[in-house]
């Protein structure tokens, strides 16, 4: 969970204003930060922020644990998000299967060697944030909205179930084929880099010949790409666990393309985006005037006007 619902958890039980005025600051931070990765549009994620926040204001007393407020808050704010939400220019027109988000051999080779020469790091150090942001906003909303919630969010499968309505096996199929999505757009998008050297790109290969490509894939590197996730995240059971790492070591290209997926789980982990909206101070003013006006809490007139 997210270190912010904590804080935010713990400063609105303190009943003062400097405490409340410091909460709705970091609910508004975590409302709009989590629009903008759902559903990229700025002007759809402010005003998210100011219908969840002035809506939920009454109840926000209510909740006792930062568990409670995360289930809450996120719950709220994905509804509002599927009411606005548009269709981004580049979203899908249909689910790919699970074989067809795995590297096929070409990628495969290029993966082993971008793995020797790295050659993508300065590229990346540069255009990161964008690449990934564009990346996650080109996979289908209900693999999106996983993702979000789990590796961006910090949210247990539990949680995200809870949010979703979803049961927790659900969340965790739909979390595995976003994960393998935005790694497959990372790597399309990379592509696209007239500047990238040529031996970073990895470019599609024909239909045909990918076709071919996994079908030649080894049943084991298969079976292993399809649980990858319940193994980097420590799902699996003992004896298979240990069976999956065998196989690994023994597989450059298995190694390889654990490394890419790692990666592009760590880039989904480490994105933030900020509000800096002129509209989030002069709000957190009135939500806090607001809250306090609910509990009966006396604000020092003297006291400088809440910013």
């Amino acid at each position: 969970m997210r270190p912010e619902l904590i804080r935010a958890t713990d400063l609105l039980h303190q009943d003062t204003p400097e405490a409340v005025e410091e909460a709705i600051g970091l609910l508004q931070s975590t409302v709009y930060s989590f629009s903008m990765k759902v559903c990229g549009h700025p002007e759809d994620a402010e005003d998210t922020m100011q219908e969840v926040l002035s809506r939920s204001i009454r109840h926000l007393a209510k909740i006792r644990t930062p568990q409670q407020m995360a289930v809450w808050l996120y719950t709220v704010t994905r509804n509002r998000c599927w009411r606005m939400r548009r269709k981004p220019a580049h979203a899908p027109a249909h689910f790919l299967s699970l074989d067809e988000l795995m590297p096929d051999a070409d990628e495969l080779g290029r993966l082993l060697e971008d793995a020797a020469a790295d050659p993508e790091s300065n590229v990346l150090a540069a255009e990161q944030h964008h690449l990934l942001h564009q990346a996650i906003l080109r996979i289908p909303a209900t693999l999106r909205i996983v993702l979000v919630l789990h590796d961006m969010e910090e949210l247990t499968t539990d949680q995200v179930a809870q949010v979703l309505s979803l049961q927790q096996g659900t969340v965790r199929i739909r979390l595995h084929r976003a994960r393998l999505s935005v790694r497959k757009e990372m790597s399309q998008l990379l592509n696209a880099i007239p500047e990238l050297p040529k031996q970073a790109r990895r470019s599609a290969s024909k239909p045909g010949r990918a076709r071919a490509n996994r079908a030649r894939r080894p049943a084991e590197c298969r079976d292993l790409f399809a649980n990858l996730s319940e193994y980097l995240d420590g799902r699996v059971e003992p004896l298979p666990c240990e069976q999956m790492r065998e196989h690994i070591e023994a597989c450059p290209s298995c190694v390889a393309f654990l490394r890419d997926l790692r990666t592009a789980i760590d880039r989904c982990r480490s994105l933030e985006i900020s509000c800096d909206s002129a509209v989030a101070p002069r709000l957190r003013a009135i939500l806090t005037r607001e809250y306090l006006r609910m509990l009966a809490i006396p604000v020092d007139k003297n006291a400088p006007a809440m910013m």
